[in-house]
């Protein structure tokens, strides 16, 4: 009897690690979203809904996050964000989520790194034409962005010369084993495909520009047909605040955040990873957002 009942719990404890690894591998994100009122063409809806996505199906694509930008202030902030964002990351990998790496315009620093391999060698997948190439503002599908970042977006003052001393992604960022680097579209979708990715989580800088038009981010994977979130609180913008409509720098990225949630995909925070508070700019001192 007693030999039975060790058996009998021997099974059941057995068996617990599979239930506890299937409720690991279900991401349960709290999204936000915007839908027309009923009130005309200035109504619209917060819309707020929880999903639940297979972290297996699942990749978090880092748009961007270089160590160095043209403009300071930009350089600043994302310093600021990437420890959090790191944290992110090693949450997501830990549930098994596929982590991208997409620090545009420096693939030759990392053509010897096996996660660079890892993208080039992934099967080829059929595909549309042109994955390779910049989705610019849809004004039929969006209208014109909130902000004015005609400027080039810097809010320095005196304004930074501009250019392109980026080398690499912020050292801040790890890069394990499995994850991917690239930022070409075609290869980017080639390993979705090879992976079995639906679902789509988009974070990096800078939203009004990178995070909605390289060929890996958000335009792009909405109009290949996945499940696109943008991480609202891990972005950031090129946005000078003495530039039309005349706000806060953060306020503006509120704003653009508004636009993406109105037209492209819902978002979420990194609460949803980490818990607690959503990550917030110290320079961000407005008591209501």
């Amino acid at each position: 009897m007693h030999r039975l009942n060790f058996r009998w719990l021997a099974l059941v404890v057995g068996l617990l690690p599979l239930g506890a690894a299937h409720t690991v591998s279900t991401l349960v994100l709290h999204t936000r979203g915007r839908a027309a009122g009923s009130g005309g063409t200035n109504d619209e809806q917060i819309v707020r809904k929880d999903v639940q996505w297979d972290a297996k199906k699942t990749a978090i694509i880092v748009c961007d996050m270089w160590n160095q930008h043209w403009c300071k202030g930009a350089t600043t902030r994302v310093a600021e964000m990437a420890p959090r964002m790191n944290e992110v990351l090693k949450a997501a990998r830990a549930r098994g989520v596929l982590i991208i790496h997409a620090p545009s315009d420096t693939m030759k620093y990392y053509e010897a790194y096996p996660q660079r391999r890892h993208a080039t060698e992934a099967p080829v997948a059929p595909a549309p034409p042109d994955l390779d190439k910049w989705h610019s503002l849809n004004v039929a599908k969006e209208g014109p962005l909130p902000i004015d970042d005609s400027d080039g977006g810097c809010d320095d003052q005196p304004k930074c010369a501009q250019g392109g001393p980026w080398t690499h992604e912020i050292d801040t960022l790890e890069i394990r084993p499995d994850d991917i680097i690239s930022d070409r579209g075609e290869e980017v979708y080639n390993v979705l495909q090879q992976r079995g990715v639906e679902n789509v989580i988009v974070m990096g800088v800078h939203a009004n520009m990178c995070v909605l038009g390289r060929p890996f981010s958000i335009r792009q994977m909405v109009s290949l047909g996945k499940n696109v979130l943008l991480m609202r609180d891990m972005t950031d913008t090129m946005y000078n605040s003495r530039m039309r409509p005349f706000v806060s720098h953060f306020a503006g990225t509120d704003l653009v955040v508004a636009h993406i949630e109105r037209h492209w995909c819902p978002s979420i925070t990194s609460a949803d990873f980490l818990g607690g508070d959503a990550f917030r700019f110290k320079g961000d001192s407005r008591t209501e957002r």
